[in-house]
Parts: C-alpha cells; sequence; structure tokens
C-alpha cells in the first residue's frame, strides 16, 4: 500500500481550477494553469489594467542601507578627485611669496575657489554617470546589488539611460525639502520616494522582479 504524499494543488488565479502545483507557471506570486498561460501573458504584453508583475517593494531602511554603500563609493572617488586637483592648486597657492601684492593673492584665492567649483562639478557629473549607467545597463547600483534590489518600471521592464539620469536629478528635489522625499517612501503603499514618483520608478527586490514580456 502506497504510503507516499500525493500530488499537491493549486488554484489557477485566473479560471480557479485546481492544478498540480508543479504545472502551474508563477509570475511572482501569481500562479497560472497551462489552460490559462498564453492568454495571461498576452494581457501581461498589452498592458491589460490590474494585470501586473508581482513585486515585493523594498522598505525604506533597506534602501537606506544601499545609499549609505553607494555613498561610500561615491566619497572615495570624489576624495580622489578633491586630492588630484585640488592638491595641485593648493600648493601652487603655497609658493605664492609672503610679501605678494593683494593682486596676487586674490589670483591664488580665485583658482582655489574656482578649483572647488570644478571639482563640484566633476564629482556632480561622475555620480550621475554611474548612477544612470549602472540603472539603465543591468537595474541596480552597486550598493542596491549588494542588498538585492532592483530599480524597474511599473511593469518591470527596464529604465531607459534617460529615464535614469532623470531620476538621479529628481533626488535633488528630495534633499532640498530636507529628506522629505526619501522619508516617505516608509509610508508609501509602493514604497516610492519622491523622485520614484516624479520618474515613474519602483525600488524591488531582485529575486521577486518579473519580466515585463514573459515569454511562454
Amino acid at each position: 500500500m502506497a504510503t507516499g504524499a500525493g500530488p499537491e494543488f493549486r488554484y489557477c488565479s485566473q479560471c480557479g481550477q485546481p492544478t498540480q502545483l508543479e504545472e502551474l507557471a508563477r509570475f511572482g506570486e501569481t500562479l497560472i494553469c497551462p489552460n490559462c498561460k498564453a492568454q495571461y501573458v498576452q494581457k501581461l504584453r498589452e498592458g491589460v489594467p490590474g494585470i501586473q508583475p508581482a513585486f515585493r517593494y523594498a522598505g525604506f531602511w533597506i534602501r537606506f542601507l544601499a545609499v549609505l554603500i553607494d555613498g561610500l563609493i561615491m566619497g572615495v572617488v570624489g576624495a580622489a578627485v578633491q586630492m588630484l586637483l585640488l592638491g595641485t592648486t593648493v600648493m601652487s597657492v603655497g609658493r605664492v611669496r609672503p610679501n605678494a601684492t593683494p593682486e596676487e593673492a586674490f589670483t591664488a584665492m580665485g583658482a582655489v575657489f574656482g578649483t572647488i567649483a570644478l571639482v563640484s562639478v566633476i564629482n556632480i557629473a561622475i555620480a550621475a554617470c554611474y548612477e544612470a549607467f549602472f540603472l539603465s545597463r543591468v537595474g541596480a547600483t552597486p550598493g542596491k546589488m549588494a542588498c538585492s534590489l532592483k530599480v524597474v518600471r511599473p511593469d518591470g521592464s527596464p529604465l531607459s539611460l534617460g529615464r535614469a539620469f532623470g531620476r538621479y536629478f529628481a533626488k535633488w528635489l528630495s534633499w532640498i525639502i530636507l529628506g522629505i522625499g526619501f522619508i516617505i517612501a516608509g509610508f508609501d503603499a509602493q514604497k516610492r520616494a519622491l523622485h520614484d514618483m516624479i520618474c515613474d520608478t519602483r525600488v524591488v527586490k531582485a529575486d521577486a522582479t518579473v519580466p515585463a514580456y514573459p515569454r511562454v
């Protein structure tokens, strides 16, 4: 007499028919039977309302950790740029003779402030390119990769390069309003920060994403 457990059944999310679990197609947390699979995939492709990939949205603290990691990386890069450019300028200013004329002193100080401005612009450009490149190519910066997070569009598709750049600069609005734009991610149903709302993006757990156009 057989004592092994029988096949495990689950219900199809579309037709409700009980189906063996091993025969069901999984779209995130949605289970679809073989009879409904082709129709469900077609709805996904057409963007039918109510048919969206299943996501697990990343909360505030895990996103904060990812930002810290990226900040450390950018801090090292920024320090290198600062030492390279500003260090050279400071050394040249140090060679100004003690009895220099006011014009020479103003010129030296102007060189310092000009270099500081140049360092700031270069660091902003590097940070923008860093984030835009990684988000558009692999969907996550190194910090987000370390935390198993991914940035996607609402349908699960990747960000374009232009949208990734726009998302970086949209973060500045959150800083301008004293970080409130970041804090609201802890209260939004889809864990969206202000820049996510502006650019229509979502930060999700990387192991819970579903392709926008699944293969049948």
